[in-house]
């Protein structure tokens, strides 16, 4: 057990070490000017653009060699500094994403969870309910291929434009601002309540499929047809059936949950949604290197975080994988 952890926490370091490279050099590859859209925004005078170019260049570090910027990220991630923000100059970008992240998990947590406890079990009954079955079916396929962003602008023209039921921009009402009271909570629940349905909806559809899919094959199984000949009850081997698909469907829990930093990119614009998908969006379209390597450093941190735990769910829950380490 002690060196299976032990490789496995190697492989994930070297990936982190990989992954953050990659995701440092990349925003350095985009075509554009940072300082140059920068002083554009703020309407710098001609007279003036030259001086507060070197200036802007000097305080961002970007006249150093490349090599000491790769320098200079590492020395600030370790201090827990990400730089700060060129497109929302002078904020730094920990202070955005510490913002940014609790709406993403406020919108993307219950999406997934409830989708996912629904899709199972909706998907486990239409295994053995015909009628269920051919109405889960095709609905399932029909919300698992429809786009976020379309569904999202359906919900939007329908329950928004045409119904004025909710509404459809932004966390909260501009009259307010973040407080603890009843009528903030459910000025926040009124406007999370669209975004939330258009991910629940299309998430819900494909582990409705994923399971109905599994429940199916591990009833057409061998080990399924052994337990039948031996007169095991049905709902003895429906119970063992459920267990085993539930495994793959764990797996797209954890990495689903580890993408929760990420946000939903394409849900979080259609309703300008203020979480981290939102502002990845605009620092790319900013050319914010700073802002764009610290989003997509949580996503990395995120999605191996979530990897490691399936690793170690799996060695509690799969009687295969322990056999495997102790046939080492």
């Amino acid at each position: 057990m002690v060196r299976y952890l032990g490789r496995k926490i190697f492989i994930y370091l070297l990936t982190f070490f990989v992954a953050v490279t990659i995701d440092w050099l990349i925003p350095r590859f985009m075509p554009g000017d940072p300082i140059g859209m920068l002083l554009s925004r703020i309407g710098s005078r001609p007279e003036a653009f030259k001086y507060l170019y070197t200036y802007y260049v000097q305080a961002f570090q970007l006249d150093v060699p490349l090599w000491q910027q790769y320098v200079n990220f590492w020395k600030g991630l370790f201090q827990g500094d990400l730089g700060v923000s060129i497109w929302m100059y002078p904020q730094p970008v920990m202070t955005i994403i510490r913002r940014a992240i609790p709406y993403d998990i406020f919108l993307l947590l219950p999406a997934i969870l409830l989708s996912w406890f629904a899709g199972n079990h909706v998907g486990a009954l239409a295994a053995r309910i015909r009628w269920l079955d051919n109405t889960i079916l095709p609905l399932g396929y029909l919300l698992t291929a429809t786009p976020y962003m379309w569904l999202a602008l359906v919900l939007v023209w329908f329950l928004g434009n045409q119904t004025n039921l909710f509404p459809i921009a932004g966390a909260y009402s501009p009259q307010y601002r973040p407080h603890l009271s009843l009528t903030f909570i459910l000025d926040v629940l009124h406007h999370w309540f669209l975004p939330f349905l258009s991910l629940f909806l299309v998430m819900f559809g494909g582990w409705a499929i994923g399971m109905r899919n599994m429940i199916i094959y591990e009833l057409e199984s061998d080990y399924s047809r052994y337990l039948e000949a031996l007169g095991t009850p049905q709902y003895l081997i429906r119970r063992y059936a459920f267990r085993n698909a539930m495994l793959p469907q764990i797996t797209g829990l954890a990495l689903q949950l580890g993408g929760i930093v990420a946000g939903a990119v394409a849900t979080e614009v259609v309703f300008a949604y203020p979480g981290i998908g939102y502002i990845i969006l605009n620092a790319v379209q900013n050319k914010d290197y700073f802002l764009v390597q610290g989003c997509f450093l949580f996503i990395i941190l995120g999605v191996l975080i979530a990897n490691f735990l399936i690793d170690l769910v799996y060695v509690l829950v799969d009687p295969r994988t322990r056999l495997g380490m102790t046939g080492e």
